[in-house]
């Protein structure tokens, strides 16, 4: 956790106003071991209080009418699928390009791990995949065919633009000198979820935000939560290491 150098207010698509914390698009002193669950933070200077602006990529989505991002995750893919193959198997949603972390430096055409990501050149393509789902157990599939496997069922994971803010406690005023960044966040989880969990733990959260892109507006895996009091805040920043769980997902 690292505490935001800036805080810029927003309105939220319940229409009260929150915070965007802009920035930070490598914190420094920010650590993740190579296995991915271990995030030590350290504390950054105090931050200087600037000037309220009243726009957001978070609140933009919800004037252009977007729901989505257009970044999808697709896990449980065939061993066996390629680029090409996944492509046409999502084209008739719309154009897209299907990509995957280190696909540039691999120069493989298979996604290494099983999982992809597409990236909708339309967010109404995003909405009508949606609608050609399965959904089971609060999780939505697509059935996706390779040349050995036919309609094997693969999850499709949707990023909705309204779960990355999440207010609280709309009495509290923000401050930004007591906020907090959390690093290693699972990119499924809510600011909701975020919230509920830091509350839990320290109390006193007011706001909670899951920082996103700012082209295709999916989750980078941090975010920021805001405190009513020093004592909470005080408790957060002490303990630099938060568990967070989120269905399969167990980050330290």
């Amino acid at each position: 956790m690292i505490i935001t150098k800036n805080l810029k207010n927003h309105r939220t698509a319940a229409g009260k106003t929150a915070t965007y914390f802009p920035g930070l698009e490598e914190p420094t002193g920010l650590i993740e071991e190579p296995n991915g669950q271990m995030v030590e933070v350290h504390q950054a200077p105090p931050p200087s209080l600037s000037s309220p602006s009243r726009s957001s990529p978070h609140s933009q989505g919800s004037e252009t009418g977007e729901r989505y991002s257009r970044k999808v995750f697709v896990g449980g893919l065939p061993p066996d699928i390629d680029e090409d193959e996944i492509t046409a198997s999502f084209r008739r949603f719309g154009p897209l390009v299907v990509d995957w972390p280190h696909k540039a430096e691999s120069k493989s055409y298979f996604p290494p791990k099983g999982y992809a990501f597409l990236l909708f050149q339309d967010e109404s393509s995003v909405q009508q995949l949606i609608d050609a789902c399965i959904q089971d157990d609060d999780k939505l599939y697509l059935c996706v065919s390779s040349p050995t496997i036919k309609d094997k069922p693969v999850q499709i994971r949707p990023w909705r633009l309204s779960d990355a803010d999440f207010v609280l406690d709309a009495s509290m005023p923000l401050d930004p000198r007591k906020t907090v960044f959390v690093g290693g966040v699972p990119r499924p989880l809510k600011a909701i979820e975020l919230a509920m969990i830091m509350d839990r733990l320290y109390g006193g959260v007011c706001y909670a935000g899951i920082d996103t892109d700012p082209e295709l507006k999916y989750p980078k895996g941090a975010g920021r939560v805001a405190f009513s009091n020093q004592q909470s805040y005080i408790a957060a920043i002490s303990a630099r290491f938060v568990q967070l769980q989120h269905g399969d997902i167990d980050k330290r």
